[in-house]
């Protein structure tokens, strides 16, 4: 079992995976340095004397500079370390390219087709309020008709997806509510939908309906509850006439390229960059090689390491559009008076990241070396298959919820801390330590700490396609089996 490890050559830092005490020794480098401090696992040591204003290196570079001269052997981390990063910045293309070929083969999964070409991993029945005044009035429509069908359903579940939003809204902020609502209608694992409104809020469903685009009206129902004398009754009868269609559907063979993923991380730690999201830049390389679609968001946590994304731009144009991305991001913190390099959050911080280019080194670990093909808007779809960039928060609920809204069928999520936070897709929860593996099974559904303890990626990386297939084949991750499925929208002005 590895104790410690220097994740590049040219790293002055190494992150031990273990926790240690002042006085231990540790080899390294054909070395032996004695430890000035306590220092945790997930936590960086000194490997040489790092000068007053000398760039501290991790992953090969620099992730700050020191605040004062640190010793070898001595802790490396916010009381000595700060932030290289300021403002707007301007950036250069210069393509770094790299050619993928498939290594393994394209395993086969048992999939839903749509009858607009869309594949789908999940059967379901959703219902959609577009204003927060109607959430409890879905919820006993769906209540009502589980107790009618009280034995097995035949489908994948009837689902409310509630937010307190579609009132009092205006301009942007309105239509930022709606597009997410309608791109919800929209998702393949939505066999049904059930749109429900109140009839006086901004977010009327007859401009919804007429700007949704192209949808199939035997599975998309509308309604709205000021126009009926019985309410509840008119929605159970929607959701039996969408259960008659919905429960028709069958899976048939596909192979795991057609579906969609997101990647995103939370509750991050000094180990998240070494195990987690390596292994998901290893699974987004290998199903991009057989074009497949992977999608990484949470903008903010990409500042910093964010050149790197830009050099992996297929041309010119995305690489414009990422430039946009980032920056207007960055404007978006100044219009609204908020430091841009707030981050790390304090639970990042207790588990080893310094400053905010070692959480976005580690964070750009789950792109992989693909090249970007799009940058998506927040709220806009998929188009391109690939590796793509979309613009969100990074609010690990909005994250998880662009996402989606995005078209991905499924979000890996990786956690150094962990969290139970499941989206309105399946969430799968990667563990990046054994620790919490073991602490959190019933939030975890895949543990990346056992790089640590004997695996090798390839090994890791077979493990994880395996289960991941059991999971698009219809085995629930753990956000479904506690039931929990979340939506979060960005309300703009307002979630940084």
């Amino acid at each position: 079992m590895k104790d410690i490890i220097k994740i590049h050559p040219n790293d002055n830092v190494a992150v031990t995976l273990i926790d240690r005490l002042a006085g231990d020794s540790i080899s390294i480098d054909d070395q032996t340095i004695t430890l000035k401090n306590a220092v945790d696992r997930g936590h960086k040591i000194a490997l040489t004397a790092i000068e007053t204003g000398e760039n501290i290196l991790k992953y090969g570079a620099p992730i700050g500079h020191a605040t004062t001269a640190i010793t070898v052997g001595e802790h490396v981390h916010t009381h000595n370390v700060a932030t290289n990063l300021s403002a707007l910045s301007e950036y250069e293309y210069h393509p770094a390219h790299n050619t993928l070929s498939a290594t393994r083969i394209d395993p086969d999964v048992q999939l839903y087709r749509r009858q607009n070409g869309d594949v789908a991993i999940r059967n379901e029945i959703w219902v959609i309020p577009t204003v927060g005044c109607v959430n409890a009035l879905a919820r006993k429509m769906i209540d009502q008709f589980n107790k009618q069908h009280c034995d097995e359903l035949g489908i994948d579940g009837v689902y409310l997806y509630n937010h307190t939003l579609g009132c009092s809204q205006l301009g942007d902020d309105h239509l930022t509510t709606r597009t997410i609502l309608q791109d919800l209608v929209k998702h393949p694992n939505a066999g049904g939908v059930l749109v429900i409104g109140l009839g006086c809020e901004n977010n009327q469903v007859a401009a919804f309906k007429e700007t949704l685009g192209e949808h199939d009206n035997e599975r998309v129902k509308f309604m709205v509850c000021q126009q009926l004398d019985d309410e509840i009754q008119v929605g159970i009868e929607h959701l039996n006439t969408l259960y008659q269609v919905v429960k028709q559907d069958k899976r048939v063979t596909g192979k795991l390229s057609e579906v969609k993923f997101g990647l995103e991380c939370g509750g991050s730690d000094g180990l998240s960059g070494i195990t987690a999201n390596p292994l998901l830049g290893c699974f987004s390389d290998f199903l991009v090689s057989h074009n497949g679609t992977t999608v990484l968001t949470e903008v903010p946590e990409m500042f910093g390491a964010e050149q790197i994304l830009m050099n992996h731009c297929h041309d010119e144009n995305t690489f414009k559009k990422t430039v946009n991305m980032v920056n207007d991001f960055k404007q978006y913190f100044i219009e609204h008076d908020q430091p841009i390099y707030e981050n790390p959050s304090p639970g990042n911080k207790a588990g080893g990241i310094s400053t905010l280019e070692e959480k976005s080194l580690g964070c750009t670990q789950k792109a992989g070396t693909s090249q970007v093909m799009d940058v998506l808007k927040y709220g806009e779809r998929l188009a391109v298959n690939g590796f793509n960039l979309l613009s969100a928060p990074g609010n690990d609920a909005i994250a998880t919820s662009a996402l989606g809204a995005a078209g991905c069928h499924m979000v890996l999520f990786t956690t150094g801390r962990g969290t139970p936070y499941g989206g309105f897709v399946p969430t799968l929860k990667i563990a990046t330590n054994n620790e919490l593996a073991a602490k959190k099974p019933h939030w975890i559904d895949f543990n990346a700490g056992a790089l640590l303890t004997g695996k090798n990626m390839d090994q890791l990386l077979n493990d994880f396609i395996q289960h991941v297939v059991k999971i698009v084949n219809g085995e629930q991750a753990k956000n479904e089996i506690n039931d929990f499925r979340e939506l979060a929208i960005f309300k703009m002005g307002v979630t940084l």
